[in-house]
């Protein structure tokens, strides 16, 4: 079985944690069975990985992502990287054709489709397996899961079946209703469309041949800033006869707010923060290294980190998107293959980062044309290479980069450093990589 997960979004439901690199996906924010706080990704890769050992996971994802996916499940997950972001029938059919061309996996071998971020319990993913037999039996050309929904819902798409059999043949397809629309469909035995598809591997290869017009992964990739953007659903799903559902009646929840979020809280506060007695269905999430004092707050949500402060109430929240978009700033926190990194502070000519590596990684080999930096190794042990000239470095070194020089620096244990930039012109496209010397 080879299970694509579709990691994307711009980030801007959940700010000020989310941000145009760091999806919601990637927040950590539920408790893992260590009792250490774990992402979306992380939560759905593990649960994956328990319920279906053997499945084969690919993420298809976008350049932005693709450093945040390695740093929190390391460097040997597989991706599959969008080179722009053109909506999911491209997306899934780029993920397709990698997985046929570049992994050469078999045209019949079952592929399910799936978004990085529901919060369910295992038995969704159990469910994963049906949706396999499904596939191989031929029946239906491709196959869906619905969830039963809990209530009449105007937030979701709805799967009407044929019958309100476990798998059924699905009759049609309806968009988000008005709440006395959605009422009818759960009395005819609908499901919430949850963005789980399967096939046989050759049934989208064939799709994106017509569709698209390109017949190989290195060629979609090539020209995929030209695919037509369109979703999955639209291309593919509208225009399909042969498609069958099977019902899943476990746990479902799209966290895609901040009062979703708020419900699957283990705790009323993540990080620094307090509460007065008379503060009622309050949520505080402080990434910051200052406490907050919440007094009186009542059905509000506080969320702070490097990007923002977030203090709204709880209905509000919801319509916080367009006024998010309207804030232009600079990603000030980003997790990155080799670590993460934080902006401390921003002045017209110097600005100030700290920069986590983790043991045994590195950054590239590279110079800057328009600004010098300070580094200074605050802990932990590593190697910096200036111009080819290697140093060791420790705790309290400070190390000068001139402009132009070349530089990188490898972590031999997990290496936390302070990077003063300095120039009339500060920018991340201020960057020449270069191949690492031979020592």
């Amino acid at each position: 079985m080879q299970i694509i997960l579709l990691s994307g979004g711009s980030g801007k439901r959940l700010w000020p944690l989310s941000n145009d690199v760091r999806s919601k996906q990637f927040i950590k924010m539920f408790y893992g069975e260590d009792g250490q706080l774990e992402s979306m990704v992380q939560r759905v890769y593990r649960q994956i990985k328990t319920a279906a050992p053997s499945a084969d996971i690919t993420i298809a994802t976008s350049k932005k992502q693709a450093s945040a996916i390695h740093n929190q499940l390391g460097d040997k997950v597989d991706i599959c990287v969008e080179p722009t972001r053109r909506d999911t029938f491209p997306a899934i059919a780029l993920a397709a054709m990698y997985l046929k061309d570049e992994k050469n996996i078999p045209e019949n071998e079952t592929v399910i489709v799936c978004p990085v971020d529901p919060y369910v319990d295992n038995s969704y993913f159990e469910c994963f397996n049906e949706l396999a037999d499904m596939v191989q039996t031929g029946k239906y050309n491709l196959n869906l899961m619905g969830v039963e929904p809990t209530y009449p819902s105007e937030k979701y798409g709805y799967i009407i079946p044929e019958n309100k059999d476990h798998i059924s043949k699905v009759a049609e397809f309806k968009e988000k209703p008005d709440l006395p629309t959605a009422e009818k469909y759960l009395a005819q035995g609908a499901l919430w469309n949850c963005g789980v598809f399967a096939f046989k591997l050759g049934y989208v290869v064939n799709r994106a041949k017509e569709l698209l017009d390109y017949h190989s992964y290195k060629d979609l990739h090539k020209y995929y800033g030209e695919a037509t953007k369109i979703s999955f659903d639209y291309a593919v799903v509208e225009h399909e006869d042969s498609i069958g559902s099977v019902r899943y009646n476990g746990s479902w929840k799209d966290i895609g707010s901040w009062n979703t979020f708020a419900e699957e809280m283990h705790e009323p506060v993540i990080g620094k923060a307090v509460m007065d007695d008379t503060c009622e269905n309050t949520n505080i999430i402080n990434e910051l290294n200052i406490p907050i004092l919440a007094m009186g707050a009542k059905d509000m949500i506080i969320a702070a980190s490097n990007d923002g402060i977030l203090v709204a109430d709880k209905h509000q929240s919801s319509y916080i998107k367009p006024y998010a978009e309207k804030m232009e700033q600079q990603v000030m926190y980003a997790e990155k293959s080799w670590g993460s990194f934080t902006v401390l502070d921003v002045l017209p000519e110097s600005m100030i980062i700290k920069v986590v590596l983790l043991p045994q990684h590195q950054l590239h080999y590279h110079s800057h044309e328009h600004r010098e930096e300070v580094w200074t190794i605050v802990s932990g042990e590593g190697t910096v290479i200036i111009d080819g000239k290697r140093r060791d470095v420790s705790d309290g070194d400070v190390v000068r980069l001139p402009i132009g020089s070349k530089h990188t620096v490898i972590a031999s244990t997990r290496l936390v450093i302070n990077e003063t930039q300095i120039g009339k012109e500060i920018s991340v496209e201020d960057k020449i990589k270069y191949e690492m010397p031979e020592f």
